[in-house]
């Protein structure tokens, strides 16, 4: 939010100890955070402090994907494609806010390597890689991306994430790939690589990333898509389950938005099986996404703050 017309601002700490309890009248809270740990109900989260009511407006947005159940707060910024009018209401205490162009704003790392080729041109074939957190990765989703490999059976699966440093994680994603009928000598599993490593560097080596679902992915929906690789994602019955959709439609990518695990499989072997398309995409889809609503920053700024207006106006009606 801009700091334009306001006469202070304040940065405030996790808890009620941090923080003096009353509000200015013309003050306004947002738990605004493109990080977890400052959002709904996880760690270090400021609920307590919000639960002073440091403002008479006080907004949710990112970082927690459902209701805080907090009457405090009395909006969460979402948008039309997370969060549809009508059932998504009734599942929050906050009045739902939907942003046009999406509730989102990427902004890519300064250091983000360039877009290399379309590997499976030199590998002749076709990598798929999810770098989700692994517990995303449920039974569900692994029989859905086994249905991939089965209908490509020169592809690869190339998972990463900090789970699997765990000898005992990788047996039972290699088991459970195995029963499902795909060989554990298709998978490479990786651990983590940490932000000084240029981890945007292992997409050089992705075709198609693969969503996660019921819980999507965002950063790294946002990341494969800055690097040039296209994401296929299932949409689910809730906000958790729809970011990806909401990502892809405001790109104006929705045939990569598959309705059930059958439609995933089908939307991901196609993509897979014209490798001229999907190189053009690799190497236009960085453009496409810098041209987009989620990567404008000054367009999201002028939107987020004539709701913060609009939505201090109704308090001062």
């Amino acid at each position: 939010m801009s700091r334009t017309g306001f006469a202070a601002t304040h940065s405030i700490g996790a808890t009620s100890a941090d923080f003096g309890t009353r509000p200015s009248p013309n003050s306004f809270a947002a738990t605004a955070s493109t990080s977890s740990w400052t959002s709904g109900h996880t760690l270090n989260q400021p609920l307590e402090v919000f639960a002073l009511q440091p403002a008479p407006v006080q907004v949710a947005w990112l970082g927690y994907p459902a209701t805080t159940g907090l009457p405090q707060i009395g909006y969460r910024l979402t948008d039309d494609v997370a969060d549809p009018p009508g059932a998504a209401d009734r599942y929050h205490t906050e009045q739902l806010v939907r942003l046009a162009g999406g509730f989102h704003c990427y902004r890519a790392p300064d250091d983000a390597p360039d877009v290399s080729s379309l590997p499976a041109s030199n590998n002749g074939f076709i990598t798929f890689a999810s770098f989700n957190n692994i517990a995303k990765v449920t039974p569900v989703v692994i029989a859905t991306w086994a249905g991939i490999l089965l209908a490509l059976p020169d592809s690869r699966l190339l998972l990463k994430g900090k789970l699997l440093v765990h000898a005992g994680v990788r047996a039972r994603i290699c088991r459970a790939f195995e029963q499902a009928g795909v060989s554990a000598t298709r998978l490479e599993l990786r651990n983590w690589i940490s932000r000084s490593d240029n981890p945007l560097a292992a997409y050089g080596e992705v075709d198609i990333a693969l969503d996660t679902f019921p819980y999507n992915g965002t950063t790294t929906t946002f990341e494969a898509l800055w690097m040039g690789v296209p994401v296929i994602t299932l949409r689910g019955t809730r906000h958790a389950a729809r970011v990806g959709a909401s990502i892809l439609s405001h790109l104006g990518r929705p045939g990569w938005i598959a309705e059930d695990p059958r439609h995933y499989v089908a939307a991901a072997v196609e993509l897979a099986s014209d490798l001229p398309a999907l190189a053009t995409q690799r190497h236009t889809l960085r453009g496409t996404l810098t041209r987009s609503s989620l990567a404008d920053a000054p367009g999201f700024a002028q939107r987020i703050e004539v709701v913060y207006r609009n939505l201090l106006q109704r308090t001062d009606g």
